[in-house]
Parts: C-alpha cells; sequence; structure tokens
C-alpha cells in the first residue's frame, strides 16, 4: 500500500528530522508495507539503488528499527512505528543531554572566575524583546533574583515567573504596587514613587522600567514601559553590576525604613 502522494514527502521529511537518512525512511517505509522482504524486494518497493540497500538496511539495524532472519537470503523485517518512533526519540533526548551538559560546561567556564569579564553591555529594544530577555535572564538564577520594577512592567506573566522562582530561590521586590498574592519565602517592599510636577508627566513615563540583579552576577536595566520609548541595557561585567548592586542597596535601604 502506497503513502498517499500528499501524505509521502512529509513523512520522509518527519523521518528525517528524527535522524534517518532519506534512504533509511524510505527502506523502513517499504518494510511496513510487508511481514518481511529481501534486499532485492526492498530495492524494488522502495527505489533505494540495489548497491546501497545492504547498508541502509545495516544502518536501520544499528537504530533498533529493524530484524534480519538467519535464512539465505536473508529477510529483513520492521519493527512497529510505536516501538520506532519510541527508539528514535529517546536518541533525540539521550543527544540533547549530551550537547546541554556539554554546551552548559562550556557557559560556565565563560561566566566563571578566571572569564575574561569583557566590559560587554547589550541594548534591547521594545517591549516584547525586554520582556523576553528578562523572563530568560530570571530562569538563569541559582541563588537570587533582585528587582526595583514599575508595576506596568510586573505583568501577571512575569509575576508568576517571579513567585514560581521564590520557591527554591531568594527574591526581593521593591515596587510601588503589587496586588498578587505574597509567597512566604518572597520579600516584597511597595514603595511609593515621590510627587513629579505634571509638567514632567511625560519624563515620568520615560523613567518607568526597573532594574533586575541576579546572583550579584548580571544586570538588567529597564527604562521606560511603552512600546516606542522601551529601552533596556544588559551586562556581565563588574564595573557594570557594581554600580547597580550599590544602587539597588540604597534603594532597598531606604523601603526597609519607610516600609
Amino acid at each position: 500500500m502506497k503513502l498517499p502522494s500528499e501524505n509521502s514527502v512529509r513523512v520522509i521529511e518527519c523521518l528525517k528530522s528524527l535522524g534517518l537518512t532519506k534512504y533509511e525512511a524510505l527502506v523502513y517505509i517499504a518494510l511496513l508495507k510487508l511481514e518481511s522482504a529481501t534486499a532485492s524486494e526492498i530495492h524494488e518497493i522502495s527505489g533505494v539503488p540495489r548497491a546501497s540497500v545492504y547498508t541502509v538496511v545495516d544502518q536501520l539495524l544499528d537504530k533498533g528499527l529493524v530484524s534480519v532472519s538467519q535464512s539465505a537470503p536473508k529477510r529483513f523485517a520492521s519493527f512497529s512505528p510505536e516501538d520506532s518512533i519510541s527508539k528514535l526519540m529517546e536518541h533525540i533526548e539521550r543527544d540533547a543531554q549530551f550537547a546541554r551538559d556539554s554546551l552548559s560546561k562550556i557557559y560556565r567556564e565563560r561566566t566563571g572566575p578566571d572569564s575574561s569579564g569583557e566590559e560587554l553591555i547589550w541594548n534591547i529594544y521594545g517591549v516584547e524583546n525586554i520582556k523576553k530577555k528578562f523572563t530568560d535572564t530570571i530562569s538563569r538564577a541559582n541563588q537570587e533574583i533582585r528587582i526595583i520594577a514599575h508595576p506596568q512592567f510586573l505583568s501577571p506573566d512575569i509575576q508568576d515567573k517571579l513567585i514560581s522562582s521564590a520557591h527554591h530561590i531568594k527574591v526581593e521586590i521593591i515596587t510601588p504596587q503589587w496586588a498578587a498574592e505574597i509567597p512566604k519565602k518572597m520579600k516584597v517592599y511597595v514603595l511609593k514613587h515621590p510627587e513629579i510636577p505634571k509638567e514632567l508627566d511625560k519624563a515620568k513615563e520615560m523613567m518607568a522600567g526597573g532594574v533586575c540583579i541576579i546572583d550579584n552576577r548580571s544586570v538588567m536595566v529597564i527604562v521606560g514601559v511603552g512600546e516606542e520609548d522601551a529601552v533596556a541595557l544588559f551586562s556581565e561585567s563588574e564595573g557594570f553590576v557594581r554600580f547597580f548592586v550599590r544602587y539597588y542597596n540604597l534603594i532597598f535601604d531606604w523601603a526597609k525604613k519607610t516600609g
């Protein structure tokens, strides 16, 4: 039975995304159509060149997708799609975990005490890009998150992320307004902004934003919450981090006294 023409190309592409070559996908699909087949029969059904069939079948045997008989000539049979796809997924997951562990080690060495510490400051424009980077920055925290933020920036999804983080690391927030329930392990200091003259309303909006300090190692500074004027700076440089840690500590001391 042939695959419907509109599906055949997509099925092959899906199998390729799972780690098979085009020839492997064609041979596996051919074997699904029969109880078993010889190399010659596989060639006739799949269209894979006769000289390549044994090599391709050996590759499928290594992947655990087909079995072989001890008869002469040898006959080959496929395992069910359920078993085969599960095996391919397991292989992908193992490779992904290996890649994640290896790349994380490289990243930790880059950000460790022996790293060169280039004084780089990155610019980020646009509210959505800033929120995406902000969420990613929060997700990388291992010890603590300290934030001074405008309530407009602390949207419900960001609040949920911070509340979730507070279950396993220290989270401190200084903001003029906070409506969500505060977990026991999370510290929120509500600190009202000083009054700003009406003629400076536009400047007031431009000043909205915040400072996020992660593990005393990286800092994100946000200015503005409008679509057009929002901009953020992100850096892990020692001088940048030290400056905003001092700034945060100054505001934090004030918040504790007035809170």
